[in-house]
């Protein structure tokens, strides 16, 4: 009884301080609420050593046996950190030693190294029961050195010219393909409807699509909404922006990565440049992918290091603002361990699942809130405070009002808002961790110890709540009857034994 009665004490207590009752509502769901977890499939986790041919783990330019079983057995490790799509690195049947997916040689056959379509098709469905989204990279720009086309006479119109001369020149020494033959136009935008027709992916991500032209994404765009309404086609540009004139969705924003590297490699960066830098009340800018690496860069993690820093507390500053200004997070795998590397191979190492929690933890926590509180995906920006290390913005939903608060130097540092920048006489509860400041004077004054952010929700003023109180003192009076009939059935039934 005792046990019950304390249990029944701390409910409305734990209540109280949890989110504000008034949290706003997302209607839908839309690319700008997904937060992506991109992984590379050989390199993420082997599920089956069968299909493991020709792998050798002392060779980071082979094979390293991750496979689509694999994923599988992660999706919940990748759900409960917060993720709800997936990215993956293109599984069409590949080249030699192509672990990395790009070189492809059958665009209607996965991977051998990889599994089968069965196992594939298993992989979609088990995300998908679990809310996630897959999202695979697709290479129209070219295919492997070794593919048939390039021995079959009849196809020799499918390539431009290697040397480059009046086209575009061959990337990376890959044979590139002529979108504007019908033939090859309708090849790669039929297999593109295929996979989504078999296996019922949820968006493609379209490597290297500035060197393809935009009539060629415009038709490709086209039929793939056809073939799937909810379809979502983000293009990896490397700097471009096509997809204005191609109906794509969104763009993978480039021009930020390096200003965000530079700001939170070390202590002191400038937070100003990364908080003021762009526009964040244009629409683009909510649905611009946003990444701190991938698997064509050196790993962040590197940087930190290089710079004699601790990388998770790096870490742990750069996923705070990534997470809660306006864009999509995509996070390459590894980076919940701080995974370090130089550029490729070197920084697509074998995932290791047995280290320190400590900053999968964090990105937990920063994941659920992005996903419960839906000013961190939709809500208006506003720089209320950016001066050198130290920056504090606010995100507004409708009702909802997050505060976001970075203090990326070697010290403490406080920040004083006024009603200008908050309505006052209500409170910022801290989310990350234990932190209240009340509103004095119409004034909120936060302060953060060194390396340290926290994301603040605007509530009313605790103890001042009326109708909360009186809904909970109608609970307590419910509960209290009903013990009292309790007490008066014992005794009575004590009394006639």
């Amino acid at each position: 009884m005792k046990k019950a009665l304390m249990t029944f004490i701390l409910i409305p207590v734990l209540l109280f301080y949890a989110y504000p009752t008034e949290a706003a509502e997302k209607e839908g769901r839309k690319w700008q609420d997904e937060t992506v977890y991109y992984l590379m499939v050989d390199r993420f986790n082997n599920g089956d050593t069968d299909n493991d041919y020709e792998v050798d783990t002392t060779n980071m330019e082979a094979y390293q046996g991750g496979d689509f079983k694999g994923i599988i057995d992660k999706l919940d490790y990748i759900k409960d950190m917060g993720f709800t799509s997936i990215r993956l690195t293109p599984i069409f049947d590949n080249a030699e030693n192509g672990y990395h997916g790009y070189w492809v040689k059958d665009f209607y056959k996965p991977d051998e190294h990889f599994g089968s379509m069965k196992t594939f098709k298993k992989l979609v469905k088990e995300a998908h029961k679990r809310d996630m989204k897959v999202m695979v990279d697709f290479v129209a720009n070219n295919v492997s050195t070794e593919h048939a086309w390039l021995n079959d006479t009849e196809k020799k119109g499918w390539f431009n010219p290697e040397n480059g001369k009046g086209q575009r020149a061959w990337t990376d020494g890959l044979p590139d393909l002529d979108q504007s033959n019908p033939e090859v136009r309708n090849y790669l935008v039929d297999a593109g409807k295929w996979w989504i027709e078999e296996s019922d992916i949820d968006g493609y991500f379209l490597d290297s699509a500035q060197n393809v032209p935009a009539d060629f994404w415009t038709d490709f765009s086209k039929e793939m909404k056809k073939t799937k309404s909810n379809i979502y086609l983000v293009e990896d540009t490397g700097g471009a922006d096509t997809k204005q004139k191609a109906g794509i969705d969104a763009s993978i924003d480039y021009k930020l990565m390096d200003p965000m590297r530079q700001a939170f490699a070390k202590p002191d960066g400038n937070l100003k440049a990364v908080v003021t830098g762009e526009d964040f009340s244009k629409e683009k800018a909510f649905n611009a992918a946003r990444i701190l690496d991938n698997q064509d860069s050196v790993r962040f993690t590197k940087d930190a290091v290089d710079q004699n820093q601790h990388p998770g507390t790096r870490w742990k500053l750069a996923l705070s603002y990534l997470y809660t200004v306006p864009g999509v997070p995509v996070v390459y795998y590894g980076s919940e361990i701080a995974l370090n590397g130089e550029k490729p191979p070197e920084n697509s190492k074998l995932m290791n699942f047995k280290t320190d929690k400590d900053l999968v933890d964090y990105m937990t926590k920063i994941g659920e809130l992005r996903n419960q509180l839906p000013s961190l995906t939709r809500g208006s920006m506003d720089v209320l405070y950016a001066k050198d290390g130290m920056a504090v913005y606010k995100r507004t939903y409708d009702n909802e009002t997050t505060v976001i608060a970075i203090n990326n130097t070697a010290k403490s540092q406080d920040v004083t808002l006024t009603s200008k920048d908050l309505e006052k006489d209500k409170e910022l509860r801290g989310l990350l961790s234990d932190d209240m400041v009340k509103s004095k004077d119409g004034s909120y004054k936060i302060v953060l110890d060194r390396e340290e952010a926290q994301i603040f929700v605007l509530a009313p003023k605790s103890g001042l709540n009326i109708p909360y109180l009186l809904s909970m003192a109608a609970v307590y009076a419910a509960f209290f009857v009903f013990i009292f009939i309790l007490l008066k059935r014992a005794r009575k039934k004590k009394q006639n034994n």
